[in-house]
């Protein structure tokens, strides 16, 4: 998928999140990416050419991941976003880079239509998926692997992944606690 550049691949993805109306995205290591900012993507996408794509396309994939947004704004759909707490700490960038971020998803969060939980670091957690996932609707799930991507579509595999994506919601912290745990990331950047 990424041979011919970034940019291929993330216009590939568009038709999906074209026709997808609810969107679960558990993000264990980075801000989702229908979420992030310019700077941040770019800081993102400039890591996975260097690691695996030889072409350098970088620009032209920032553009489409940011046009690929623009669904935040269209139409009937919804948004739930889980991210680890250590994703608002993760220092990927410059701190002016991360600063817009952990600012950006407190605007976000508060579109109506997009719900955003940090789930808290603690001892004793009961499930710890090891890999960042996408579910669209109930019929696909994406899983983020180190080379590409891992389609799911076998209903009982899709409703796995839904199930722990409804047991870290339940133990994420949303709204004011979410905000507070930002906050402090944003402030521990000076």
């Amino acid at each position: 998928m990424e041979r011919a550049g970034l940019r291929q691949a993330q216009e590939a993805r568009l038709p999906l999140y074209e026709r997808t109306r609810w969107f679960r995205c558990y993000s264990p290591g980075l801000v989702p990416g229908l979420i992030q900012t310019y700077g941040y993507t770019e800081d993102v996408l400039r890591a996975v050419q260097r690691r695996r794509v030889e072409v350098d396309d970088v620009a032209d994939a920032v553009s489409a991941r940011m046009e690929r947004q623009r669904v935040l704004f269209e139409g009937q759909r919804r948004f739930a976003f889980l991210i680890e707490e250590s994703v608002l700490r993760n220092a990927l960038g410059e701190p002016d880079t991360q600063v817009e971020q952990l600012e950006h998803l407190l605007t976000v969060s508060a579109l109506p239509n997009v719900s955003l939980g940090v789930v808290r670091t603690k001892i004793g957690r009961a499930r710890m998926p090891v890999e960042g996932f996408w579910i669209f609707d109930t019929a696909q799930v994406n899983v983020e692997l180190v080379s590409g991507y891992l389609t799911i579509t076998q209903p009982r595999e899709v409703a796995t992944y839904a199930d722990t994506f409804a047991a870290l919601a339940d133990v994420a912290v949303y709204g004011a606690k979410a905000h507070a745990l930002i906050r402090a990331a944003v402030a521990s950047l000076g």
